[in-house]
């Protein structure tokens, strides 16, 4: 079965792997049970973090305009855990360069949780919904893949938070699972099935957010081989980012969230070739394509005269050139931000 039919499965099925289990499968379920233990036991002996940073909830930039409702949502990734401070938090990181780009202020709101899994958005869109949020960023699956919760149910828990903010008339960018296969205190063989499972459950996530209306941003290997070979892009447990990591992961996903929201310049993307300028495909492709290139956003297209193919709606890949995140002194200094502690 091809990437593209695999993802397009994933996407929709109502369950993945299933049937049963012999002796070869109990054995090696067994050696990966054990070495997700182990993992398990050194990220949590180096997180010295029992607490999440503060969230940097408050008001970014200047003006008297109302400001842009920006509401994070998803897991500790979103959270920024692994950081001291709450201008190192990539909710902060992209607010503070938002409110820059539109030229307004912009208002901040965390409601990402550590820890959480697909299913547990829905309460995070509860609370978005009250806000009234004109562009919300999602950063959901590691989690998923941990836990091996199975991918038709993970996708179809995010394609429904993704439907209910669209609905509203909340523009949505979603950060898709980033490659486990970096993380070091994971060993073999678990360390090859986690990057596969990670990529996978990649692809069907932007196969359900762009059929949903969102769109979608690789953040595979951004957390890939240059990230996993820097330890300063790692904090103190090897396992979430540094305040470095994650002004990395916010420059990617900033271009998309400004774009939602018309305030990305269209200067910034001339002359970009990576990815031919408005290449269009069914939208599996699309997900196979970007998860294979960090930093492609996929966002829904439309093609006269043609209609939904075998694969599903059609869809736009850009690569975007990430821009100059502020530095979190930076932030600090020029941002008047209500920052709770």
């Amino acid at each position: 079965m091809t990437r593209t039919a695999t993802a397009r499965r994933l996407a929709t099925a109502t369950a993945y792997g299933g049937g049963s289990v012999g002796l070869a499968g109990a054995a090696l379920f067994a050696i990966l049970r054990g070495e997700a233990r182990a993992a398990r036991r050194v990220i949590e002996a180096r997180n010295l973090k029992e607490t999440p940073p503060p969230s940097g909830n408050g008001i970014y930039g200047r003006g008297k305009t109302r400001p842009l409702v920006f509401t994070v949502l998803g897991d500790s990734s979103a959270v920024g855990l692994g950081v001291d401070r709450a201008e190192q938090t990539p909710g902060v990181y992209i607010a503070s360069a938002l409110a820059e780009l539109a030229e307004r202020r912009v208002r901040l709101i965390r409601l990402a949780v550590s820890g959480a899994r697909s299913e547990q958005l829905a309460d995070q869109v509860d609370h978005a919904l009250a806000e009234h949020p004109d562009v919300a960023l999602i950063m959901i699956g590691a989690n998923d893949v941990t836990s091996r919760t199975r991918p038709a149910v993970s996708v179809a828990h995010l394609a429904d938070a993704v439907r209910r903010l669209t609905a509203v008339g909340c523009q949505v960018v979603v950060g898709t699972c980033p490659d486990l296969g970096t993380i070091r205190p994971i060993g073999q063989p678990l360390r090859t099935l986690a990057r596969r499972w990670s990529r996978q459950l990649a692809e069907a996530q932007t196969i359900a957010v762009v059929e949903a209306g969102g769109r979608t941003v690789s953040l595979g290997s951004v957390l890939g081989p240059a990230f996993a070979s820097d330890h300063s892009m790692f904090s103190i447990d090897e396992f979430h980012p540094s305040a470095v990591g994650y002004a990395q992961a916010a420059a990617v996903l900033l271009p998309s969230v400004a774009d939602a929201v018309g305030a990305w310049p269209a200067s910034a993307d001339r002359g970009r070739r990576p990815i031919r300028r408005g290449t269009v495909r069914p939208v599996a492709q699309a997900a196979a394509k970007a998860a294979s290139r960090t930093g492609t956003e996929v966002q829904p297209a439309e093609v006269r005269g043609s209609e939904v193919g075998p694969w599903g709606a059609w869809a736009m890949l850009r690569r975007r050139r990430p821009t100059g995140i502020p530095a979190p002194e930076q932030v600090q200094e020029s941002a008047e931000a209500s920052v709770d502690a």
